[in-house]
């Protein structure tokens, strides 16, 4: 059970609102229903609130009998304007002044809200800042619809959101793609089919069909109602059953046709609105589900909730044939339509046929399966956790650490040894840490301080939600210019201080430290070569933290530093974000991200792709990235200069390398870009870490690297080649012997277990605290060795 930040005595309390009504049955509604039951399932208590009076107790009475959910009637409970009161229920504003009243009443820890309008009013007013988990539909899905005003009305929304619920992994790319602020906070939570009720099929003379929701000129309702008569005349008897009352107004007279065919059409049988348990029944009596739809709704980012429903139940659904629904379904389901004969059609052979209507039907049935109440509950579980994290334990000053052994998340592939580095492959918060755990009774202080903090973003946001932990940053202007005033406000209000990177920020905070204060230093790669770690009072530094053993070797050679105070934290990988599902045809597609300056070798990786396009024409290479010259300090340089200016130039005169070279502007939305990559490549001469290959394979891609100073210490030596033929060679071979989709698997599980976000949290949350491993603790729990306090 997910616990409050504020009492890990009572689980998280959830305020539930969409602006939807749920007098009316619809998709909207039935969504608005299961995300308070898979809430409630993930272990929230849940306080549902409704946008309209109750008129029909359909749907909010099964929720009403539900224990750990409330359902609050602001009509009912006057607390809207008298002025404002209508049938259609709380415009944006009205919703948005109530919900801020029931917080108001007793605080919850998350609001989940659906609808744009509604959610742009939230954000507005501010009060759930950092609350909202806005589930987005009433969004414009094409570039062509989105407008100045939309774009900036989104990233408001994003800004003010923990999360930005997304209902299918296309929404969630758009939504990245157009509004850069939503990136890092986009997460799918796909439709939710609850269990449907018991169906007794009965045998009857005649073939069923079955439509449920709402009536609409693009959801082609009023053809559907000619099906009978069409069937009839092809020879099958069929029957029409449409369920639900909410019939669209626009345009003028369809409502009004719409009513007239379903009372008066021959074959067609209207149940109007029924609850939802009596809807699946009804359906689950039925032989086809229809879901076929106008063409211009092919290219939406939604999945319809029905077609699914209609697979929970059993049934084969009648559809579009779209990439979504392939994906679905696969490109060779039976029962696609484009028009009302074709719908017929289908009938007509899947009657005919019985082998066609029962593959049909599996197809749907196995699809349904992974949109279940319990995998909604699943996922929400795993949100929540990231989002309320366990309290901070404070832990009286550490022992030393015994020397000469270090600590990191793991190196891709290997296991710990004796003697050798501990590896974190597993959680790290599994690891026994000999201390007493208490909740302090002040909250621990954490200032993070320097000029550029974008290597610790995913750090960041998770201490900011760790209870028990206060977090500030003191933000340098530049890398060796800061307000020194608000810099020793900051020493002097914090327990704990992290300088990222090892340059001025560090010599000043080393020799600024307060007695009794803990200073950790990150130490990156460029700084080493720099006069500054020789002016840093290592005296006062408890711990230098390197991303990688290669560099933290090296650290000491070069520094003569004591041992025992230089550790291994590696660089942390989202690989939830980043997991997401490959786009055809990656596995031909080559990617790099990052290639200034020089030394990242844009020139050896269009070796590779020439070697490549030598043996298959199909290589493209896609390079993600800010180019040399948007740098002024790598531009100025003549020997950057000449050799990008070779590249370019061997790409305009080369025919091998013609149009098989894309550059994307740099941006936040590598997850999206991810997608159609299926090789990162790390082709440079020098690296600390190299985050790119990491990012790659969360995302599933396979990395190719070239044998730079350390690379064997952070990933697996079967991703290491000697030269770029080597390099492309191994590439071919493993696609053309189809053990690509093998490779990508042990990629993703490679990265999860050594560099996961939440592992690497998880160690610099204990080297934070001054918390070390006990000396009889496994050395395969891989937590940090952290020297005691100067």
């Amino acid at each position: 059970m997910p616990l409050s930040p504020e009492s890990p005595a009572r689980p998280v309390r959830a305020l539930v609102y969409g602006d939807v009504d749920l007098n009316l049955i619809d998709g909207s509604a039935i969504w608005a229903v299961s995300v308070v039951r898979a809430l409630r399932e993930a272990g929230c208590e849940v306080t549902f609130v409704l946008k309209s009076p109750v008129r029909t107790d359909r749907l909010t009475a099964p929720l009403a009998a539900l224990p750990g959910v409330t359902l609050r009637r602001p009509r009912e409970e006057g607390l809207t304007p008298r002025t404002r009161r209508s049938r259609r229920g709380m415009p944006p504003h009205v919703a948005a002044a109530v919900l801020a009243g029931i917080d108001e009443e007793a605080p919850h820890d998350l609001l989940v809200v659906r609808g744009r309008r509604v959610s742009a009013q939230l954000a507005l007013a501010g009060r759930f800042a950092g609350r909202m988990w806005t589930y987005l539909t009433d969004v414009p899905q094409s570039l062509g619809d989105l407008t100045d005003g939309l774009r900036r009305e989104l990233d408001m929304i994003a800004r003010a959101s923990r999360y930005l619920l997304c209902q299918t992994e296309e929404l969630r790319c758009f939504l990245e793609q157009i509004v850069p602020a939503t990136c890092g906070k986009s997460v799918l939570l796909p439709p939710i089919v609850p269990p449907p009720p018991p169906v007794v099929r009965t045998g009857h003379p005649v073939v069923r069909l079955v439509y449920t929701g709402k009536f609409a000129p693009a959801w082609k309702t009023l053809e559907m109602t000619g099906l009978p008569a069409r069937l009839e005349a092809a020879g099958v008897a069929a029957e029409l059953h449409m369920i639900g009352d909410k019939v669209h107004e626009h345009p003028p007279g369809y409502a009004r046709e719409m009513r007239a065919a379903l009372s008066g059409t021959p074959g067609v049988i209207w149940h109007g609105g029924q609850s939802r348990e009596d809807t699946m029944r009804l359906a689950g009596g039925c032989d086809f589900g229809l879901s076929w739809r106008d063409e211009s709704l092919d290219a939406s980012l939604e999945l319809s909730t029905k077609v699914l429903e209609y697979g929970a139940l059993g049934l084969p659904v009648i559809l579009n044939r779209t990439p979504m629904h392939e994906a679905l379904l696969g490109s060779d389901y039976p029962l696609y339509a484009a028009s009302e004969q074709d719908v017929a059609e289908a009938v007509r052979r899947a009657t005919a046929d019985p082998s066609v209507r029962r593959l049909a039907a599996d197809r749907c049935e196995s699809a349904a399966r992974r949109f279940s109440l319990d995998e909604a509950a699943r996922r929400l579980r795993s949100y929540l956790a990231r989002a309320f994290p366990a309290p901070v334990r404070a832990t009286p000053r550490a022992t030393t650490a015994q020397a000469g052994q270090t600590a990191r998340a793991g190196q891709v592939g290997q296991t710990a040894q004796a003697g050798q580095t501990v590896q974190a492959g597993q959680t790290a918060r599994a690891a026994q840490v000999r201390a007493v755990p208490e909740v302090p009774a002040a909250p621990l202080k954490v200032a993070v301080a320097g000029h550029d903090l974008k290597f610790l973003t995913g750090v960041l946001e998770h201490l900011r939600a760790v209870p028990g932990l206060e977090l500030r940053l003191d933000r340098w202007h530049a890398l060796n210019r800061h307000d020194e005033a608000a810099s020793r406000e900051v020493r002097d209000w914090a327990d704990v201080v992290l300088c990222e990177w090892a340059g001025p920020v560090a010599v000043w905070y080393s020799r600024h430290k307060r007695p009794g204060q803990r200073l950790l230093v990150r130490l990156h790669r460029f700084e080493l070569y720099r006069r500054w770690p020789y002016q840093i009072d290592i005296g006062a530094v408890d711990a230098v933290i390197c991303v990688s053993p290669h560099y933290a070797r090296l650290t000491r050679e070069r520094t003569g530093w004591p041992r025992e105070k230089v550790v291994t934290v590696p660089n942390w990988v989202d690989v939830d974000q980043l997991d997401r599902p490959k786009l055809p045809g990656s596995q031909y597609r080559l990617g790099m991200i990052g290639i200034a300056p020089m030394r990242k070798r844009l020139d050896l990786a269009l070796d590779v792709l020439a070697a490549l396009r030598r043996r298959d024409p199909r290589y493209t290479l896609a390079v993600k990235s800010k180019l040399p010259w948007e740098y002024p300090w790598i531009w100025q340089r003549p020997e950057e200069r000449e050799g990008f200016t070779a590249c370019f130039e061997r790409l305009r005169r080369d025919p091998l390398l013609d149009q098989a070279v894309v550059f994307d502007p740099f941006g936040p939305d590598v997850a999206a870009w991810l997608r159609r990559v299926g090789w990162v490549l790390s082709t440079s001469d020098d690296e600390s870490f190299h985050l790119a290959p990491a990012e790659g394979m969360a995302a599933g891609a396979v990395p190719a690297l070239l044998p730079w100073p350390g690379v064997d210490t952070i990933y697996d030596p079967r991703w290491v080649h000697e030269d770029p033929e080597a390099m492309a060679a191994a590439i071919a071979g493993i696609v053309e012997g189809g053990a690509w989709e093998r490779e990508s698997a042990e990629a993703r599980r490679q990265v999860r277990d050594a560099y996961a976000l939440d592992t690497v949290n998880a160690l610099v949350l204990d080297l934070l605290t001054g918390r070390a491993p006990a000396p009889e603790a496994p050395r395969s729990s891989a937590r940090p060795t952290v020297p005691a306090a100067s």
